[in-house]
C-alpha cells in the first residue's frame, strides 16, 4: 500500500510507498460489509456501502502504482501469484468435499468437465461445482457448494483486470474520461439485456464491465487526477451519476427489491459516482487518526488476510449452522425456543468472526508465502 506525510484532504496526493492507512481502512469496512450483507441479506447495505466498487477501486490504484515502476509482465506475475495459492488451497478443501457428497461432473457433462476444472488453477472461466450437493438432512445445506463457490466470481474478475490493466492504463493516460465511461457504456449495452450475451461469458463480461470504471479511478488516483479536477465537479458529477443509478434500479427491481448487485448499471452508476467521491476526499495517512487508531490491528489484520477472508467467508457462514444447532441441546434452552428462534441470525454473526479467525489462523499464511513473505499466523502489525 502507499504511506506520505499526513495531509489535509483538500491536500490528498498520489503516495508512492509504504501502506496508506486510509485505503486500509476501506478495505477493511468492504470486507466487514460483504460477510455482514451475506449473514443478512439486507439489500439496502449494496446502497450504503457499495463493497466490490470499493475493492476494485483500491486495487486500481495499487496496480497502477506498480505498472509505473516495473514492466507490465513482472506486475501481473506477482499479483498472481499472491492471487492464486490461497484459491488453490480453497479449491483443495471444497472440491474433494464436492465428490464425497454426490458430485459426478464426468457422468453428467462428460470430458469437458476436466477443461472447466482449470479454472480452479486459473480462474479465467467459471469454476465448475453442483448447484446441489449432499443430502436434505446433513450437516450442511445442499445448496452449500453453490453458497462456497460464490466469492469466486470476484477472483475471476480480478483476475480479467490484471491482466487488462497494462492496456486500460496506457489508454487512461491519453483518453482518461473515454477510458473511464467506456465500461459504463459496456454496462448499458451487456448488463441491460440490450445484447444478450449467454451463459458464464455474459456473466463475466457483466462483471467486468460493471465496476470497470472502479478499476479505472483507482488509476485516477493513483495518478492525482482528482487533485486537477475541482471538488464541486467531482462531487457533482458524482452525486449525478449515483442519482441516476438509483433512478434504473427504482425501475428494474428483482426479487431481493434494491439489491444492487442484481441491477448491473445501478451498481456501475452507483458504485463509480461512490468511489469518485471517496477517493475526491481521501486523505494519505501514515496512521489511523484518533479513535480508528484503536481498530489498527484489526484493519491491519484485514489487509493482510483479505483474501482469505473473502474467500471462506461464505462456507463459514454455513458452517455456524450446525454449530448453533447445539444449542438445543442444552437442557432447558427449549424455554428459550422463540428468542433464539428470533436471535439466529445476529448469532450466526457473532459467531462467524471466530471461525474466520480459525480459518486466518489455518491457512492464512499461504498468503505470506504467495507473496514470498515469511508466514506469520497472525500478522495484525504493519
Amino acid at each position: 500500500m502507499t504511506t506520505h506525510s499526513v495531509a489535509p484532504a483538500s491536500e490528498a496526493a498520489p503516495v508512492t510507498s509504504g501502506r496508506d492507512r486510509y485505503l486500509d481502512l476501506l478495505r477493511a469496512v468492504a470486507l466487514v460489509r460483504v460477510v455482514v450483507f451475506h449473514v443478512f441479506g439486507w439489500a439496502w447495505l449494496t446502497i450504503l456501502f457499495p463493497s466490490m466498487g470499493v475493492m476494485f477501486a483500491l486495487a486500481g490504484s495499487l496496480m497502477a502504482r506498480s505498472l509505473s515502476k516495473r514492466p507490465p509482465w513482472s506486475v501481473i506475475r506477482g499479483r498472481l501469484r499472491r492471487l492464486l495459492p490461497p484459491m488453490w488451497v480453497f479449491a483443495l478443501v471444497v472440491v474433494p468435499v464436492m465428490f464425497v457428497l454426490g458430485w459426478r461432473p464426468v457422468r453428467e457433462e462428460g470430458a469437458w468437465w476436466f477443461a472447466e476444472l482449470a479454472n480452479y488453477l486459473v480462474p479465467l472461466g467459471a469454476p465448475p461445482y453442483p448447484f446441489e450437493s449432499g443430502d436434505a438432512g446433513g450437516l450442511l445445506d445442499t445448496t452449500w457448494a453453490d453458497e462456497a463457490a460464490g466469492p469466486l466470481w470476484y477472483i475471476r474478475t480480478y483476475l480479467w483486470f490484471v491482466l487488462a490493466s497494462p492496456l486500460l492504463l496506457w489508454a487512461f493516460r491519453r483518453l482518461p474520461w473515454a477510458t473511464l465511461l467506456f465500461p459504463v457504456a459496456l454496462t448499458a449495452v451487456i448488463g441491460t439485456g440490450l445484447v444478450e450475451i449467454p451463459g458464464e461469458t455474459g456473466a463475466a463480461l457483466t462483471d467486468f464491465a460493471v465496476y470497470g470504471a472502479c478499476w479505472v479511478l483507482g488509476f485516477a488516483h493513483q495518478d492525482g487526477m482528482f487533485r486537477r479536477v475541482p471538488r464541486y465537479l467531482t462531487v457533482s458529477l458524482a452525486a449525478l451519476t449515483m442519482a441516476c443509478g438509483l433512478w434504473w434500479a427504482s425501475g428494474h427491481l428483482t426479487d431481493e427489491g434494491w439489491n444492487l448487485d442484481e441491477i448491473p448499471l445501478a451498481q456501475a452508476a452507483w458504485s463509480l459516482g461512490f468511489c469518485a467521491i471517496l477517493l475526491q476526499y481521501a486523505p494519505s495517512w501514515r496512521r489511523l487518526p484518533g479513535r480508528l487508531a484503536r481498530y489498527d490491528a484489526l484493519i491491519t489484520l484485514a489487509n493482510n488476510r483479505a483474501v482469505t477472508i473473502y474467500l471462506w467467508h461464505n462456507l463459514l457462514i454455513m458452517a455456524t449452522v450446525p454449530l448453533l444447532d447445539q444449542l438445543w441441546n442444552i437442557p432447558g434452552i427449549d424455554a428459550f425456543g422463540t428468542a433464539l428462534d428470533a436471535a439466529s441470525t445476529t448469532l450466526t454473526l457473532l459467531l462467524v468472526w471466530p471461525l474466520i479467525a480459525l480459518m486466518i489462523l489455518a491457512v492464512g499464511w499461504i498468503e505470506d508465502v504467495a507473496a514470498r513473505r515469511a508466514p506469520r499466523l497472525w500478522p495484525a502489525d504493519t
